[in-house]
Parts: C-alpha cells; sequence; structure tokens
C-alpha cells in the first residue's frame, strides 16, 4: 500500500492573488486582506480603527484616498454586502460608516480564477507518477473540484487510467477556499470520518485550524488505518511570532487528538500534511518530539534525492510530513520525495527532473513536492 501527500495549490482555481508568478507578487494584499478581516469583525469600530480600515481597503485597491473614490470590486476582492453599509463618501470623503460588526451584514472574498492549464496537467502528471492508493491533498478548492479533477484529469494523465475510487474532502475554516482532502483507490474505502473545524481555539479572534485536522478512517486489507490530514498557518504573511504561536497551539492539539485514539484502540495512524515548518523549529516539537510518531524520512528505506527539502528550490525547506505511529512505522518498505512538478530556475544548483512540460514558473504542479511511503500490510 502506497500512501502519499500532495500541495495541490494549482489544481483547478486559485485566488487571483495566490496565482501570481511568484509568492512576493502577491504577499501585501494577502496581508493587507488578512489584517482588514481580522479588523472588520470587532464588535466596535474605534476611529483608530476606521482610519486604519481605510488604509488597508487602500492596499487591495478598494479605496482610493488620493481621488476619494472607493469601489466594492477589483480583480483581487469582493466585498460583498447583504445589509447596511460599510463605507460612503460623506462631505467628499470616503469613511467607514459602520459603528461595529451589527451595524452591517457582509465579508471580503478573494476574486478566484482558473490556474494555467498546463499546471492542472502536471500536477496529474506527478500523481499519476506517484501512483498512491491512498492520497492526502492540501489546498483543494471543493469535493466537486476533487471528482471533476479526478474524472476529467487524471483519466487522461500519461496516457493511463490513474483515477481513484474515492475523493472527501470536508470544508474547513479557510475563506480562501484551500481545504485538506482524501484521494482512495479501489480496495481502500473510506469508512469513517471527522473533523475538527470547531475545536475551541485558546484566542476567540480566529478558530483553532486554519483549515482542519480531518481524520479520514481508511479500510485496507483486512485493517483500519487513521489518517489525520493537516495544513497548519502559513508563514507568508502576518507577523511570524503569532505565526509560530498558532502553528504550535495546532501541533498541540493534533498531539492530543493522536493521543486520544491511541487510547481508543487505533494502532495504525498517519499525521500528514503541509505542517509549514521546519522540523528543527519549536512550533512543531509538540509532534516531532513530544509523541511516538515516526518521522516518515527518518526511516529505513527513505530517499531523498537532491535534497532535503519538500519546498521550493531550498536545500533543507521541509514542510511536508507523514508521520506514523510505530505499529505502521513498522511495515514501511520505502519512501521518498517527488519534485517533478516543482520549479527550479534553468542551471540551479543540484536541479532535480522535471516534467517535461514544465517549461515555466506558473506551469509548476506546486511549489510543494509531493511526498510518499509504501507499506507493507
Amino acid at each position: 500500500m502506497k500512501i502519499a501527500c500532495f500541495n495541490v495549490e494549482n489544481m483547478f482555481r486559485r485566488a487571483v492573488v495566490l496565482n501570481q508568478k511568484t509568492w512576493e507578487a502577491g504577499k501585501p494584499i494577502l496581508e493587507a486582506y488578512n489584517d482588514l478581516s481580522e479588523l472588520l469583525q470587532k464588535p466596535t469600530y474605534s476611529d483608530a480603527d476606521k482610519e486604519r480600515m481605510l488604509e488597508l481597503f487602500e492596499q487591495i485597491g478598494l479605496v482610493n484616498l488620493q481621488e476619494q473614490k472607493y469601489t466594492e470590486e477589483n480583480k483581487w476582492v469582493i466585498l460583498r454586502r447583504s445589509r447596511g453599509k460599510l463605507l460612503s463618501k460623506q462631505d467628499g470623503k470616503v469613511r467607514v460608516v459602520a459603528k461595529g460588526r451589527n451595524d452591517w451584514i457582509g465579508w471580503l472574498d478573494l476574486t478566484r480564477e482558473e490556474v494555467d492549464e498546463v499546471a492542472t496537467r502536471n500536477t496529474a502528471a506527478v500523481i499519476a507518477d506517484v501512483n498512491p492508493d491512498v492520497l492526502a491533498v492540501v489546498e483543494a478548492e471543493d469535493r466537486p473540484a476533487l471528482v471533476r479533477f479526478n474524472d476529467y484529469v487524471l483519466k487522461l494523465s500519461q496516457g493511463t487510467d490513474k483515477r481513484f475510487q474515492h475523493a472527501m474532502l470536508i470544508d474547513g475554516n479557510d475563506e480562501r477556499g484551500i481545504d485538506v482532502g482524501l484521494y482512495a483507490k479501489a480496495g481502500y474505502p473510506i469508512v469513517g470520518m471527522r473533523s475538527h473545524v470547531d475545536d475551541p481555539s485558546p484566542n476567540p479572534r480566529y478558530p483553532l485550524f486554519s483549515r482542519d485536522c480531518a481524520e479520514y478512517e481508511v479500510e485496507a486489507g483486512g485493517q483500519r488505518i487513521l489518517l489525520l490530514v493537516n495544513h497548519f498557518k502559513s508563514k507568508g504573511y502576518g507577523k511570524q511570532e503569532d505565526n509560530d504561536k498558532r502553528r504550535e497551539e495546532q501541533a498541540e492539539r493534533v498531539k492530543e487528538i493522536y493521543e486520544e485514539r491511541i487510547t481508543e484502540g487505533f494502532d495504525n495512524i498517519v499525521v500528514l500534511g503541509d505542517l509549514n515548518d521546519t522540523p528543527d523549529r519549536p512550533p512543531l516539537a509538540p509532534l516531532l518530539r513530544e509523541t511516538t510518531l515516526k518521522e516518515a524520512s527518518e526511516l529505513p528505506g527513505w530517499v531523498w534525492g537532491e535534497r532535503e527539502g519538500t519546498w521550493g528550490d531550498t536545500q533543507k525547506t521541509k514542510f511536508d510530513y507523514l508521520l506514523l505511529s510505530p505499529p505502521l512505522a513498522e511495515k514501511v518498505k520505502a519512501g521518498g520525495v517527488n519534485r517533478k512538478g516543482v520549479w527550479h530556475a534553468p542551471g540551479a544548483k543540484d536541479p532535480w527532473e522535471t516534467l517535461p512540460t514544465l517549461e515555466e514558473p506558473e506551469q509548476a504542479a506546486s511549489d510543494h513536492a509531493a511526498v510518499w511511503v509504501e507499506l507493507e500490510l
């Protein structure tokens, strides 16, 4: 049995701000969007809050303070309203007119667009090349997108039918619609699911899990395997101290869930996903150093290839994990990394083999390599 994890960020559709050639190009807008979304949730808006909101609205392009104009939609963001007013022009100036969250009903949405068609096909090519029996997917749009991708793209990939029999996704907490899900081949039915989107958070301003810690129970050769699929808080924007704290809170909760399942009698458990941090840093310590979980890359049979990282073209940026309970770790025969869908610049040091159809950065399947293990059940 082969289990894999892959961040499928270029499967079908992405927020326009995320669909730029580089992460840095969209980072300022995404930071402003997140700061503004948080401010808008306050029960009462102070004068300082309103001033900061206008600054952030200008950063995302909905307000022009020099010309004193505003709009509720541009290529990056949509301000959706169903009742009340948030912005208005009064005495020749754009103002935040709502007194607080109860004065209006609405929210901010990131505008979405189709990704490069070649990138979508390259995503399928990587999955077909790994050819797992069970695949945890990170940054998937929704279950219909998983089904469409499976039925119409994977079916044709590499001239063979590499489709899955089962596709499941539980909507998570991310407003951008990037969730975690699961594919499984015939013979590996999904027999149980559990979500943690509502797990209590130490900070009432945001949910504990950025997406979810989705539990999927899969039947394999008469055995049950429990997969905890995760996508921890990003390092890409916001205050790093706050981001680190939130990832540590998420790691601590996943540790608790893992230990609860062990107590309930589950032997075969995999914690997997994009944990958005490296093994040497404190946020992941609750999982990596305070549990019995075994990191797949430290088990016999693992092959790193050209470098030890799983993200981008850096040497040791490991963000993607397969953590196995001891009974399952003993069954590992082999494991490794598939970087064929990750772009590297021509002339890069220690280059890896890429897909022949990957000719430009926007055609990359993902910034993340796929990771996999093969088990002898």
